[in-house]
């Protein structure tokens, strides 16, 4: 295993972490003079796991060590840390429930549909508008993770959410329509052409069906005749 790979599994077990920090109001670190409460505490493993997505995706181009493991778990860590962030905000009462379905909602939507792209052999890579939308998310949660107990920072940690929001649906949008454009179209195409060698296949077989009727005589018109007399 190499050091990128380790990197994004390091940030799959942040996500218990986080959940455990966030949900639990009562916890307090204490790190000599200092008392660091719950708070603090998850916004230091939010940040520290946001860090490790750039730091593996940048040592994995820079080393050369682009793995298929790597490049299976990276958006599954990812949307784990997201999802996972999300839906303690819920919990502790700090963000809207729907803001958060629609958020996890379009990650697993996109996530299907590089799927489906996969299988058909096309990759759709990550637009400008997803990282931003990654880095937004970023901003935005870090924000609402210190607004928990800050409530100075709560409305304008709703309106960094609603940033989120927006550039989550315009980049959904513009998934779509790559996979539409590319893979949906190549799909349509080859059902056509299956379609077309299955009525190729049936012709053929009728034809055949025919020519070993006509060889027994059974398909040519019997002419009768009446008996002869004598």
């Amino acid at each position: 295993m190499n050091l990128p790979n380790a990197l994004t599994i390091l940030r799959i077990f942040f996500v218990p972490l986080l959940v455990a920090a966030l949900v639990q109001e009562n916890v307090v670190v204490h790190l000599g003079p200092y008392l660091v409460t719950n708070e603090w505490l998850s916004l230091a493993i939010f940040l520290t796991a946001a860090a490790t997505d750039l730091l593996d995706g940048y040592l994995a181009r820079r080393w050369r060590q682009v793995t298929t493991i790597g490049t299976l778990l990276d958006p599954i860590a990812d949307k784990l840390l997201i999802s996972a962030a999300l839906i303690s905000l819920v919990q502790v009462r700090a963000l809207p429930g729907w803001m958060a379905i629609l958020i996890i909602g379009r990650e697993f939507a996109v996530s299907g549909l590089r799927s489906i792209a996969a299988v058909e052999g096309y990759t759709i890579k990550a637009s400008d508008l997803g990282k931003t939308k990654m880095f937004s998310q970023v901003v935005a949660i870090s924000c609402m993770l210190l607004a928990v107990r800050h409530k100075a920072l709560l409305l304008p940690a709703k309106a960094l959410m609603w940033v989120v929001i927006f550039f989550a649906i315009l980049s959904a949008i513009s998934y779509f329509r790559k996979f539409w454009r590319k893979v949906d179209e190549r799909i349509k195409k080859r059902r056509r052409n299956e379609l077309l060698q299955l009525e190729r296949k049936r012709q053929r077989a009728l034809m055949r069906q025919r020519g070993s009727i006509k060889g027994t005589g059974l398909g040519a018109a019997t002419i009768w005749k009446p008996p002869e007399v004598n």
